[in-house]
């Protein structure tokens, strides 16, 4: 039979800084819902570091949900459920169950801006008062890149789709704040990215 694994490098690359922030802010207990999930190399590997919740892994590509199956049988991680495909633009997410925080992690610079606006609808819909979104990913600050490399990056993704992009911090927030979340909470983290956590208000 042959292996769905599928493998992202940058995911090796960021999981443990990451991993160091979500001890920080997800809570004791519940379920975690991730957002464009990819391979699923993430999810198992939270899942294995937290075992005191359960992780949702979502993608709308049925060969990253096969991925994300085929790593959570070979990891053999029981807290990680069943992928579903859920595209965040979707007016409503069909969850099996009510998160208590929910992770994106390198979507939001790689799809229309449509997609964040949607994530954040969504995320507010699923949260409860104090529930965590989480997101990890490339920024600019007051419109300016924060690096060479993040500004070259930029360029790439926009020849490559013009929707996509690096977004402002600024402009995401607002955003957010609109959709019903408080002001966030940003930390720098390795290769010019950022961990950036709301609460819902």
């Amino acid at each position: 039979m042959p292996d769905a694994r599928r493998f992202a490098p940058a995911t090796e690359r960021n999981r443990t800084a990451i991993l160091d922030v979500l001890r920080e802010v997800l809570p004791d207990a519940g379920c975690v819902l991730e957002i464009a999930s990819g391979s699923g190399e993430h999810a198992v590997w939270f899942a294995r570091h937290l075992p005191h919740l359960q992780f949702q892994p979502s993608d709308p590509d049925p060969v990253n949900r096969a991925s994300i199956a085929a790593w959570t049988a070979h990891t053999a991680v029981t807290n990680v459920l069943e992928p579903i495909a859920l595209d965040a633009t979707d007016p409503d997410w069909p969850l099996p169950h009510r998160p208590s925080a929910v992770l994106c992690i390198n979507m939001i610079h790689i799809a229309p801006w449509s997609a964040t606006l949607g994530l954040l609808r969504g995320a507010a819909a699923a949260l409860s008062s104090g529930g965590v979104l989480y997101l990890y990913g490339p920024f600019r600050r007051g419109g300016t890149h924060t690096s060479e490399s993040n500004a070259m990056f930029d360029a790439d993704l926009r020849g490559r789709n013009a929707s996509w992009g690096v977004r402002d911090l600024e402009t995401v927030v607002d955003a957010a704040q609109a959709a019903g979340f408080a002001v966030p909470t940003t930390i720098a983290m390795p290769a010019n990215n950022q961990s950036v956590f709301f609460r819902r208000a």
